[in-house]
């Protein structure tokens, strides 16, 4: 019969849609704070790996590669797209990063072409003024944008592995450990290649891999005068340049007009120059910041870092308990931390007071998505389609379900209010007329006459509470879900091919398909209802969630609890006390326990493969560069630290950075140069012994750019 066939239909693009669902959104922004120094530990739901500070705005990396940036948007500097990501550097007006495949993504002011992506493969990205510099996989060393200081004139040598910087990033920008993929710059390299680069307000510093460092560009300071001796890191500012000798301790040159060149005595391991001031991370992980805090950039707080950035006039520091903390100058947003508690829920996204979205995947993966960017302040999320409300009011909607059929075309004007559905939307424009759009095959999208205060689009019908308080329900009727009961109620929710509605009185009344008892309403009185696909959950006047219907995953087991929204999708959603998000059911949907009831509930158990193969193939350049590719079928994953150096020390084992798969981590990826040539992989799972694969030998004359696979690991997991 036809539904038999509808639900195996539906089923079969399932796991592609809702995947299109959640990229169409984003996942983290930001609140904006009064003053001081503000800070984000447990209310956020992706741990930070890497912060960069540009002159009014700031983004992070997350350690599942993801970017969120905030503050300044005034040029879209602060737009991040979606995607995973290993490196990021926030320039004045314009931000760059590199994908995990290499390749640069620029955006924000582009005037003088300092945003353009360049084509080709990257190592490093940096971010300046008006100007971008990065350095190529194959070794050659590129800037572009303005170059009116001469800042973009690069010399001619070939440069290694690198670093980023503006004003304020230095080093790589993914998690140090002691143990890594890229040699250090002290490990007696040619002379003529470069180990890190660092693109300031108007001029560019290198630093070769013998130690040395080369400045050009803007000079009426003397900021590209470095002095002579080895270094291990460089970060270009805006008047001026501070350098880490090999030694630990720090030299600043340059504009000193407010004593920002006036380096501090002591060992330090990371240093960040800004406008009137710089900031330095002591060996002991404490912060020291010197030079005029007009903002407060002095006033960095007290405790142990990991990384540093110094913006214009505000920096950010890592804790090592992962705690991001931001100070200065806030004018923008640019020190206030994402974080923020969820407003509400629906499919697989939540809705922050912020007015920003975070949403996950469902299926083989779990983790978050984005690409959508901006605050909205409404969203309506279906399994296969969902709308959200700009602050313009221009509803914005996708992607585009069944495009070979006719449909009706989404409205112009200003929303206020929006409901999406199967493969249609309805919304309230602020005259108060109600207006339907997407595909009409069954009706669903012809609203009825009349003034209505409530919509609600399901599978392919539409249901409307009147200003009465009487339903209207239009579109498909195979089920009688759009014959609605007499009387009066006070809301009403569609689903599949069912529909729930509240009386007045608090009573819960469903009708339509009950092939999995997903109608039958239970007694008592409700607050709120959310039909989904074959089953239902609401939630009591006594905020509990009570669940029904299809089971087979558990989506209608709903934990214990007080919750302030309820959300059926493919699982089951609630909004908590503390502003949390819980979800239970089907699906490998893992949030950390930051967002789960604001850090108190443990995360459920997560199903992740068990085998998998290590991979590897030669680049041009002579580095060999290492994934993880699980046996189960999903996609090859790439760890931030993961090239292989060409010239690593033989029998010495060198080990990536964490391989994770929905927010869990597996181990790392072990490599050892042998002494003919080939180079032997073996495995380290997370808390236990390395494993060695029986293939697991790459060939000294491997061909380019092809991936090689050893024989399959077992993890035990």
């Amino acid at each position: 019969m036809r539904m038999s066939s509808l639900r195996c239909a539906r089923y079969d693009r399932v796991a592609l849609a809702i995947f299109a669902v959640a990229a169409l959104l984003l996942a983290v922004g930001a609140l904006h704070a009064a003053g001081g120094w503000s800070q984000a530990a447990a209310q956020s739901a992706e741990r930070v790996a890497a912060v960069s500070a540009g002159a009014h705005h700031t983004c992070a990396l997350t350690e599942q590669g993801a970017l969120h940036c905030w503050g300044a948007n005034n040029h879209g500097q602060a737009d991040a797209p979606g995607g995973r990501f290993t490196a990021v550097s926030a320039g004045s007006s314009h931000t760059c990063a590199l994908r995990e495949s290499g390749e640069v993504e620029c955006w924000g002011l582009n005037r003088d072409g300092q945003a353009e992506t360049m084509s080709g493969r990257f190592r490093t990205i940096s971010a300046g003024g008006n100007h971008t510099c990065g350095l190529r996989e194959s070794g050659e060393l590129v800037c572009w944008g303005a170059n009116n200081d001469g800042q973009t004139d690069t010399p001619t040598r070939r440069s290694g592995v690198a670093a980023a910087s503006w004003a304020g990033d230095c080093g790589e920008l993914t998690p140090r450990e002691p143990e890594c993929w890229e040699p250090q710059s002290d490990t007696g390299a040619l002379p003529d290649r470069f180990s890190a680069v660092s693109a300031g307000r108007s001029h560019t510093c290198t630093l070769r891999e013998s130690g040395e460092l080369e400045c050009w560009g803007h000079i009426p300071f003397s900021e590209t005068d470095p002095p002579p001796g080895r270094f291990r890191a460089v970060s270009a500012g805006t008047q001026h340049t501070c350098g880490l000798r090999n030694s630990g301790e720090l030299q600043c040159w340059g504009s000193n007009y407010n004593g920002q060149a006036e380096a501090p005595p002591g060992r330090f391991r990371a240093v960040s120059a800004g406008w009137p001031y710089s900031c330095a991370l002591r060996e002991s992980g404490e912060l020291e910041c010197w030079g005029r805090g007009i903002y407060g950039e002095l006033d960095a707080p007290a405790g142990r870092f990991t990384t540093l950035s110094a913006g214009e006039h505000h920096a950010c520091a890592l804790r090592t308990s992962g705690e991001l903390v931001c100070w200065g100058l806030h004018t923008d947003g640019q020190t206030d931390v994402p974080s923020g508690r969820f407003v509400s829920v629906g499919g697989n996204c939540a809705l922050r007071d912020s007015g920003w979205l975070t949403c996950w995947g469902w299926g083989t993966d779990g983790t978050p998505t984005s690409a959508l960017r901006g605050r909205f302040s409404a969203a309506s999320m279906s399994i296969t389609y969902g709308c959200v409300l700009p602050p313009s009011g221009e509803v914005e909607c996708g992607p585009r379900v069944w495009p070979e059929y006719e449909q009706t075309p989404q409205p112009r004007g200003r929303f206020v209010s929006v409901s999406a559905g199967e493969d249609h939307a309805c919304g309230f424009r602020e005259s108060g007329e109600l207006d339907c759009w997407g595909r009409f095959h069954a009706g669903q999208t012809h609203v009825p006459p009349g003034r209505f205060r409530a919509v609600s689009a399901g599978g392919w019908h539409t249901c409307a509470l009147r200003e009465s308080g009487e339903l209207a329900c239009w579109g498909d009727n195979e089920y009688d879900q759009a014959n609605p009961p007499a009387g009066r109620f006070r809301a009403v929710n569609a689903g599949w091919q069912h529909t729930c509605g509240i009386r007045e009185s608090g009573a819960l009344e469903c009708w339509g398909d009950n092939e999995y008892g997903q109608s039958d309403a239970p007694t008592g009185r409700f607050s709120a209802v959310d039909a989904g696909e074959q089953h239902t959950c609401g939630l009591r006047e006594t905020e509990e969630i009570e669940c029904w219907g299809w089971n087979e995953a558990g989506q209608t087991d709903a934990p214990p609890g007080r919750f302030h929204a309820v959300s059926a999708g493919l699982n089951s959603c609630g909004l908590t006390e503390a502003g949390g998000v819980r979800c239970w059911g089907p699906g490998n949907v893992r949030l950390s326990p930051a967002v789960l009831d604001g850090g108190t509930q443990e995360p459920r158990e997560t199903s992740l493969p068990s085998k998998g193969r290590i991979a590897a193939r030669r680049l041009a350049d002579g580095r060999v560069e290492l994934a993880w590719q699980p046996t189960a079928g999903e996609e090859r994953i790439l760890p931030a630290q993961r090239h292989f150096p060409t010239n690593a020390q033989p029998n010495r084992w060198l080990r990536s950075s964490p391989i994770e798969l929905n927010g869990i981590e597996l181990g790392r990826i072990n490599a050892r140069r042998l002494a003919d040539g080939r180079i032997e992989f073996a495995f380290t799972p997370t808390d236990a012994e390395r494993i060695l694969p029986p293939s697991r030998f790459f060939p000294a004359d491997a061909e380019l750019d092809r991936w090689l696979r050893s024989t399959e690991i077992e993890l035990n997991r």
